[in-house]
């Protein structure tokens, strides 16, 4: 797979230069889904924007989402005709934009999209996520029809949480990307 099949998805307020997603993007060529505002999410206008760029692309992409880039790939995969461009999805600490302290920023976004992906996907969730418990992280996965991974006491699986480029998570990437 071209390494400009692999969409990059990160969640609200973008993923900063020291983020695993940032430095796969520099690292690895893979390409950034921009969004129109990254401060004030529209579920409607990211969810036209993924459209779009995965219409862009004449081979299967895989999806690499980051928090509210989980719920972007959820609500996309609810409405698009395309989900068969989807190779795999990697979803990484999904944030739960249900929670009390978020509903007023997150305010499209609710609900939360729970139907079942169409495509494989890997969801990580962690311990000590301040903006998901571990109980919901596990429901979403059920309910997408994901994989588990309990990644233990990793915060927000973001670049506060000190993983640098995050190899760990890459091997996982690749494992999506496999023919």
């Amino acid at each position: 797979m071209k390494p400009s099949n692999v969409l990059i998805l990160p969640g609200w307020q973008n993923s900063g230069p020291q983020h695993w997603q940032s430095l796969w993007e520099s690292r690895h060529g893979y390409v950034r889904v921009d969004q129109h505002d990254w401060d004030h999410p529209l579920r409607g206008d990211w969810v036209t924007r993924l459209e779009e760029v995965v219409l862009s692309h004449d081979e299967p992409v895989v999806l690499v989402a980051h928090s509210l880039g989980c719920m972007l790939t959820a609500a996309w995969a609810a409405i698009s005709q395309n989900t068969h461009r989807v190779k795999g999805a990697l979803l990484v600490a999904p944030g739960d934009p249900e929670r009390e302290e978020l509903r007023a920023a997150l305010h499209s976004w609710v609900p939360v999209e729970l139907g079942r992906l169409p495509f494989t996907s890997v969801l990580l969730g962690s311990r000590t996520d301040p903006y998901c418990a571990i109980e919901r992280s596990r429901l979403f996965a059920h309910c997408w029809g994901s994989q588990f991974m309990d990644y233990g006491d990793c915060g927000h699986i973001n670049a506060d949480s000190g993983l640098g480029s995050w190899p760990e998570g890459h091997v996982l990437l690749q494992d999506l990307m496999k023919d």
